[in-house]
């Protein structure tokens, strides 16, 4: 697990977060939108308490996407450099997603599980221990 708090931000810094609590889960998101944002087979996410997570530098902006499944999907990303960052933080939502990448040191970030494997990509090589789901992870999964 990371130190509290822990820290990350965009390639180019104009845009710097912090959170003060351990993560609630780690996944690997392989749906078209994230496939697509990232420019890879998926996105490597990670859902934390959205009152322990805070911005701490620069304004980023959001693009929002609704998936095949009719759900909406709002991603952060730096204006400067495009670095994709978070979703979008809503304080009144239970968590906040976090992309490791971001991260400032990202070697702790261990996923649990696949989500919207039905969309991965033929030649993405799933890990074979992690658990899989065609779309989202049941809520058990989350805990």
């Amino acid at each position: 697990m990371p130190k509290i708090p822990f820290t990350g931000g965009c390639a180019c810094g104009a845009i710097r977060y912090e959170c003060a609590a351990e993560p609630l889960v780690m996944f690997c998101c392989h749906c078209r939108d994230c496939q697509q944002a990232s420019g890879g087979p998926y996105a490597p996410a990670i859902l934390v308490p959205a009152k322990s997570f805070r911005i701490t530098q620069g304004t980023p902006k959001y693009y929002t996407t609704r998936h095949g499944s009719g759900q909406t999907h709002t991603r952060g990303f730096c204006p400067e450099c495009g670095s994709r960052l978070f979703g979008a933080v809503d304080p009144s939502a239970p968590f906040a997603g976090i992309v490791a990448s971001s991260l400032d040191d990202p070697s702790w970030y261990r996923p649990k599980f696949d989500i919207f494997t039905c969309e991965a990509q033929p030649w993405d090589f799933l890990n074979p221990d992690l658990p899989k789901f065609a779309e989202y992870a049941p809520f058990d999964e989350l805990k």
